[in-house]
């Protein structure tokens, strides 16, 4: 049969430091004459966001903004966004901030007027074709933080809040019509979103370089995606001023994003339920269960991690990969285990079904069984 694959790759991204100053006009751009700007409950007090707010009302877009967003969304806020949206006459959304905001501002535009429910558009097949099209509304996306690169992906994550369970929400239409990626906007970021941010960019760059699947393109991305998460992650860490390494890693956080087409794998369907029920910070989660992957993980793919070494600049092979990893946890203070985040031994069956359920796990290099998935949770203690 050969090497057959779907790709597809990202939009339009205007990149730099200041370039928030354009919002309005790119809102204007895609049709936008009354936006309503998403965002979260600690960003929505922040000088950043009144700034992009002085912005939109200056350009006579108004002002609006909707900030019910909890750190892991829910279909409640959603559908607290979609009442204020609807009431203010919007006609499309600035989804602005960290992963959160990003995915719940592109699910208020995805079902502002939809004849399904969103769980009816998971990412399952070809679910995204119950969706109206034509009802999506536009979306301009700015993130202000270096993590998730949602701000170039086509679906979002949702909680729901009945089963804890986090879905994948999926169409083509998510992808943003346009995204503003200003570095500046992540300086003052406190030092552990940064640090788990930054290490949410290493883990798609890393699961994706992994992923068993054909993507040549996505394979480059990662790898260079890591490097600039290494060289960078401990200098915006270290000096949160320091706008060539933000700029740096919010590259490397889209190339994460645009890589993880390749796949994801058991890093991710491993934090996804940890995250839904003990409400933990995503990347945070992420770089705790990164080095018990690895090893999980090495029969697979010990030689292609020992092949990027060399481009990394990272001697020992694996091994030595595995140890730079394990630095870096210790240089951003990330919890050593997670018995740290607050996971019971408890829970460990009800996690282990959760993470065979998550999509994530079709993408990691050893299939992920009952028994060996609840032997890795068991090593994450």
């Amino acid at each position: 049969m050969g090497l057959t694959a779907n790709w597809s790759y990202p939009t339009t991204i205007k990149f730099g430091a200041g370039r928030i100053s354009e919002l309005g006009e790119q809102c204007k751009a895609v049709g936008m004459a009354k936006p309503l700007l998403v965002t979260d409950k600690a960003l929505a007090a922040l000088p950043i966001t009144a700034q992009a707010r002085d912005i939109l009302d200056a350009a006579g877009l108004g002002r609006a903004v909707f900030s019910e967003v909890d750190a892991n969304p829910t279909e409640a806020n959603m559908q607290a966004g979609l009442d204020v949206y609807r009431a203010g006459g919007h006609d499309g959304v600035v989804a602005f901030g960290g992963g959160s905001a990003l995915d719940l501002g592109k699910m208020i535009a995805l079902m502002v007027d939809q004849p399904v429910s969103v769980w009816e558009l998971e990412d399952i097949g070809d679910w995204w074709t119950r969706a109206n099209p034509d009802t999506i509304a536009p979306i301009i996306a700015v993130p202000t933080t270096a993590g998730t690169g949602s701000e170039v992906g086509r679906a979002g994550v949702l909680t729901d809040s009945a089963t804890h369970r986090k879905k994948i929400i999926f169409h083509p239409k998510l992808l943003p019509a346009i995204t503003i990626c200003d570095p500046a906007l992540t300086v003052g970021m406190p030092a552990f979103i940064t640090a788990g941010t930054g290490m949410d960019a290493l883990a798609h760059c890393l699961e994706a370089y992994c992923s068993p699947h054909y993507h040549p393109m996505s394979q480059g991305i990662a790898l260079e995606g890591m490097r600039l998460v290494f060289e960078n992650l401990p200098r915006a860490y270290a000096t949160p001023e320091d706008l060539d390494a933000r700029a740096n890693l919010m590259s490397a956080a889209a190339m994460g994003a645009v890589a993880f087409q390749k796949g994801l794998g058991a890093i991710h369907s491993l934090s996804h339920p940890v995250g839904a029920v003990y409400n933990t910070h995503h990347g945070t989660t992420n770089a705790v269960v990164m080095p018990m992957v690895l090893d999980f993980n090495r029969p697979a793919v010990e030689s292609v991690v020992s092949r990027a070494c060399g481009y990394l600049g990272i001697d020992g092979g694996f091994d030595g990969f595995r140890a730079h990893i394990v630095a870096l946890r210790e240089r951003l203070a990330i919890p050593p285990n997670l018995s740290a985040l607050g996971v019971e031994r408890a829970r460990l069956d009800d996690l282990t079904e959760m993470a065979l359920l998550d999509p994530s796990c079709g993408g990691n290099p050893v299939e992920m069984t009952r028994e060996n998935t609840r032997a890795l949770f068991e090593a994450c203690l």
